[in-house]
C-alpha cells in the first residue's frame, strides 16, 4: 500500500480501494504509524490528526475480521450491471446492479439487516465466497465496492467501484456468460462521517466546544460574572429553578438540571457539562425533564446517543412527558423530530414515538397539505357546502352529464382527489362505507340493492343510470369532506410547530371537529325540504334545530385559519415536496433526537444551540466530533459513566492508543467537574454495596424503595448463593467456533443450569 496517501487530504473509501487483500490482512501494516492519543492536545490540528491513523487501523481490522468469517456473510447473485450516467473514468467508476431475487423465506426479527444498504462495503465475485482466496481468483481479480444507493424495491444498487468492471458495453449480462456475486463485508457509513468530521478544515466550521476541551478543564460556567449578574435580574430564571425544584427529582439530580440550564443562558463561553450517571440513578429520568425543560425554553437542541436503542430511549421519557403535561394530546410534539433508519430502529415495535418519528410525519403533513385531499381545498369545501348545497348538487348533475361517457377520476364523482395524496385517509372512508353496508337492511331485491350500494359509495351505475338523490349527494359530500377534515385536525396539531399552530387555534378545530360529527348525525335524518331552507331563518322544529347547529359549524369553521404558512405550500405537487416537508420539519423542530453518526445529516439545516449526549462514555471521542462540529453548538451537555464498559474497538492497536476512550472519560481524567446523580434505586443494599465501594468512592445512596424491607428476595438457596457468587469451573475448555469466537462449552452448561434453577425459584415465588 502507498503510505502517501496516508498523509494526503484523501477520501476513506479511497484509502480503502487502495488496499489490497495482503495489505487488509497484515496486522502489523499501520503497527507503527498509530501513536497513542494524548489526554491534552496544543492545537485543533493536533487533536484531529491524532485520531485520524486509529481510524484507519481500526477499519482495516473490521475488515479483515469479516474477510475471516464470508461464508457466514449476506451474498448475493447479480442479475445485471450497467455503467451509470455518472460514471466517468478514472474517478467516478459509478454503475447500477440489480439483483437477483432471494428465495422467499420467513422472515424473523433478525432478518432487517438481510439486505444490502447504503454505506456497505461489498466484494464482487465469480463465486460464492466461502474463504478469502475467493475473493481474488484468477481471471476475477480482488474487486470491491462502496454501496451508494439501493432501491428496495427492485433490488437495485448504485455502487462506486475500486476498479473498472468488465460489462458486455453495458448491456445486461446474459445468462451464458460469467455469474457475478455481491458478497457484503462491513458498514462505512460512521467511520466515513468520523473521517469528513476529523479532515475537515480546523480554520472552517464549529470548533467552539473542540477548542475548550483541548487542555485542561476550563472554568464552569457558574463562574461567568455576566450570568452571574443577570440571573440575579431574571424573573425567567427564577421561575425556571422554581419548577426544578418542585419536581420529584431528587436533589443530586435537580443540582445538574439547574446547572445545565445556566449553562444553556451563557453567550459568553462555550462549554462541556458533564452529568455522571451510575447504574440506577435515574440518568433517563434527569435527561428527559432537562429535555422537557429545554423544550419550554424553546432552545434549539440536538439529541444524540451512540446506538438506536439508547436514542429510542430518552425520546420515549421526552414524548411522555409532552404528552402528560399538554393541554390537546400531542399538541407540542411537532416540536420534535426523531429521525433514523426506520428498519434499524425497528419503529413499528415503539408506537409511542411514531408521532415524532420523521419519515411518518412526513408522509401526514404530504396529505394535510395537499392540494385536493388537504386541509385548505377541504375547509373551504365544507363552508361551501353547509352555505349552499344545492349550488355543487346542480353542478355535479351538469358534470354527470357532460361526462356521462368518461369515468371519473374520483369514485364519489363528487371532488377529484389526489389519490396518492389521500391513501391513509381513504382508509377511513372505506371503512366508514363498509359499516355502512353492514347496517343496510336485508331482504330487498338485487336491483335495489345494487342500486343502493353505488349510492351509498357515491357511484352512478352506467348500466341503471341512476344519478344520486339531493339528499345523498349532500350526505355523501359531507361524508367525504368530513373524513379529510377530521384527518386533519387530528393530526396538524401533533405534527405542525407550536410557532405554526396556536392553542386557541387548536382548541378552535376540536370544537369544529365536535360540531361537524354532531351536524353529521343529525344528516342522517334530515329530508330535501330541510336541506333547500337552510338559509331559511325562520325554520322550525327539527329544521331550526339543523339550522342553528350548521350557523354554528360555518361560525367555527370561518374561524379557522385556511392555510398554515409552509415554504413548499404553493409548490407544484409534481415536485419532490416531501423533500422539502423533511427540511421544513427539522428546520423548525426544536428537540431533535438521532444517532451520534446520524448527527452527520443535520450539516445543511438551521443551526443548533445546545448538544446533549447521552450513553457518552460508550462513545469513542473521535465519533462525538460529528455532531460537536455542527454548525451553531455553544454548549455540550455529556451524560454517561466512565466505570461502565467503553466503546467497542477491534483492532488489537488502536486500543492500546486509547482510541475507544470517550470524550467523557478524557475529561474526568483532567479533573473536569462531574455532576454525580448519587441515589440508586435499583439494587438491593447488600448488592450495591460492593461496586459503590469498588467504583464509586462510596458516593452513592440507596433509594428508599431499595431499603424496604419486601425489596429484598432470595430464589437460590445454599451456602454458595449470597449476595454475590464467585463459582470456579475447573474443567472447562475454550474452543473456537465458525465465526472465531471463543466458547466453553462447560460454563455453558452451568450458567444454563444456573438460569433454570432462577426461572424455577421466581415462577415458585
Amino acid at each position: 500500500m502507498n503510505m502517501n496517501m496516508v498523509k494526503k487530504k484523501t477520501s476513506l473509501i479511497d484509502l480503502v480501494f487502495s488496499w489490497s487483500i495482503k495489505d487488509v490482512l497484515n496486522n502489523d501494516l499501520f503497527k507503527t504509524r498509530v501513536k497513542q492519543i494524548p489526554e491534552t492536545f496544543s492545537s485543533k490540528s493536533e487533536y484531529l490528526e491524532s485520531f485520524i491513523t486509529p481510524l484507519i487501523e481500526e477499519t482495516r481490522t473490521d475488515l479483515c475480521s469479516s474477510m475471516a468469517t464470508l461464508s457466514d456473510s449476506l451474498c448475493f447473485e447479480i442479475q445485471s450491471i450497467r455503467k451509470s450516467k455518472q460514471f466517468k473514468f478514472p474517478k467516478n467508476l459509478l454503475y447500477n446492479v440489480i439483483l437477483k431475487k432471494r428465495k422467499e423465506k420467513k422472515k424473523t426479527k433478525d432478518d432487517d439487516d438481510d439486505e444490502c444498504g447504503v454505506g456497505d462495503l461489498i466484494a464482487i465475485t465469480n463465486v460464492r465466497p466461502k474463504r478469502i482466496n475467493d475473493l481474488d481468483r484468477p481471471g476475477r481479480p480482488y474487486l470491491i465496492a462502496l454501496v451508494r444507493g439501493f432501491n428496495e424495491r427492485t433490488s437495485e444498487l448504485l455502487i462506486l467501484s475500486s476498479k473498472p468492471i468488465l460489462v458486455e458495453d453495458g448491456v445486461e449480462k446474459k445468462e451464458e456468460s460469467e455469474r457475478l456475486f455481491v458478497v457484503n463485508l462491513i458498514n462505512m457509513t460512521t467511520n466515513i462521517r468520523i473521517w469528513d468530521a476529523l479532515n475537515a478544515d480546523p480554520k472552517l466550521g464549529n470548533m467552539n466546544i473542540i477548542r475548550n476541551v483541548l487542555d485542561t478543564p476550563f472554568a464552569e460556567v457558574e463562574n461567568c460574572t455576566h450570568c452571574r449578574s443577570e440571573e440575579k435580574c431574571s424573573s425567567s430564571f427564577s421561575d425556571k429553578k422554581a419548577r426544578i425544584c418542585s419536581s420529584d427529582l431528587n436533589k443530586s439530580q435537580q443540582a445538574a438540571v439547574s446547572s445545565c440550564i445556566s449553562t444553556r443562558e451563557c453567550r459568553h463561553e462555550n462549554t462541556v457539562k458533564l452529568i455522571w450517571g451510575p447504574p440506577g440513578t435515574g440518568k433517563t429520568k434527569t435527561v428527559g425533564f432537562l429535555l422537557h425543560s429545554l423544550l419550554k425554553m424553546n432552545r434549539r437542541t440536538v439529541t444524540c446517543a451512540p446506538t438506536n436503542i439508547a436514542v429510542l430511549e430518552v425520546a420515549k421519557r421526552l414524548v411522555k412527558g409532552v404528552v402528560e403535561s399538554s393541554a390537546y394530546k400531542g399538541y407540542g410534539l411537532g416540536d420534535v423530530v426523531l429521525f433514523g433508519n426506520r428498519k434499524r430502529m425497528k419503529i413499528k415495535e415503539h408506537e409511542q414515538i411514531h408521532d415524532v418519528f420523521l419519515d411518518h410525519r412526513v408522509e401526514v403533513l404530504y396529505q394535510c397539505y395537499s392540494p385536493y385531499s388537504g386541509w385548505h381545498h377541504n375547509l373551504l369545501a365544507m363552508i361551501s357546502l353547509l352555505e349552499d348545497p344545492e349550488t355543487p348538487y346542480r353542478l355535479y348533475l351538469i358534470e354527470r352529464k357532460d361526462n356521462n361517457n368518461k369515468k371519473e377520476r374520483d369514485t364519489s364523482g363528487i371532488i377529484s382527489e389526489d389519490k396518492k395524496g389521500k391513501k391513509a385517509v381513504n382508509q377511513v372512508i372505506a371503512q366508514t362505507l363498509k359499516e355502512n353496508r353492514m347496517n343496510k337492511k336485508k331482504g330487498k331485491g338485487k336491483q335495489k340493492e345494487k342500486q343502493s350500494k353505488h349510492r351509498e359509495e357515491g357511484v352512478d351505475d352506467e348500466e341503471t343510470d341512476i344519478p344520486l338523490t339531493f339528499e345523498e349527494f349532500v350526505k355523501k359530500k359531507f361524508n367525504c369532506i368530513g373524513e379529510h377534515l377530521y384527518f386533519c385536525i387530528e393530526n396538524l396539531h401533533i405534527h405542525l410547530p407550536s410557532s405554526l399552530i396556536s392553542l386557541k387555534v387548536v382548541a378552535n378545530m376540536f370544537a369544529a371537529y365536535h360540531s361537524l360529527k354532531s351536524l353529521q348525525n343529525m344528516l342522517h335524518n334530515i329530508s330535501k325540504e330541510v336541506l333547500t331552507n337552510v338559509r331559511n331563518k325562520d325554520s322550525m322544529g327539527r329544521a331550526g334545530k339543523f339550522n342553528v347547529e350548521r350557523n354554528k359549524n360555518l361560525c367555527i369553521l370561518k374561524s379557522l385559519p385556511s392555510t398554515f404558512p409552509a415554504p413548499f405550500l404553493n409548490e407544484d405537487y409534481s415536485k419532490d415536496i416531501r423533500a422539502m416537508i423533511r427540511g421544513f420539519c427539522l428546520n423548525n423542530a426544536c428537540l431533535v433526537f438521532c444517532t451520534v453518526s446520524s448527527s452527520a445529516k443535520l450539516g445543511a439545516v438551521k443551526p443548533f444551540e445546545l448538544l446533549v449526549i447521552d450513553e457518552a462514555a460508550q462513545l469513542k471521542e473521535c465519533e462525538s466530533a460529528i455532531p460537536l462540529r455542527l454548525h451553531g453548538i455553544r454548549h455540550a451537555i455529556l451524560i454517561g459513566d466512565e466505570r461502565q464498559l467503553p466503546a467497542m474497538v477491534k483492532s488489537k492497536i488502536s486500543e492500546k492508543a486509547d482510541f475507544g476512550r470517550s470524550l467523557f472519560e478524557r475529561l474526568a481524567l483532567l479533573g473536569h467537574k462531574k455532576h454525580l446523580l448519587n441515589v440508586q434505586h435499583r439494587m438491593h443494599p447488600s448488592i450495591s454495596v460492593f461496586p459503590n465501594l469498588e467504583f464509586y468512592d462510596n458516593q452513592i445512596l440507596d433509594g428508599q424503595n431499595v431499603r424496604a424491607k419486601n425489596y429484598g428476595r432470595r430464589f437460590l438457596h445454599g451456602e454458595m448463593y449470597g449476595s454475590f457468587s464467585f463459582i470456579n469451573v475447573p474443567h472447562g475448555k475454550e474452543e473456537l467456533n465458525n465465526n472465531h469466537s471463543r466458547k466453553n462449552v462447560v460454563e455453558v452448561a452451568v450458567v444454563s443450569d444456573l438460569v433454570a434453577r432462577l426461572y424455577k425459584g421466581t415462577y415458585d415465588k
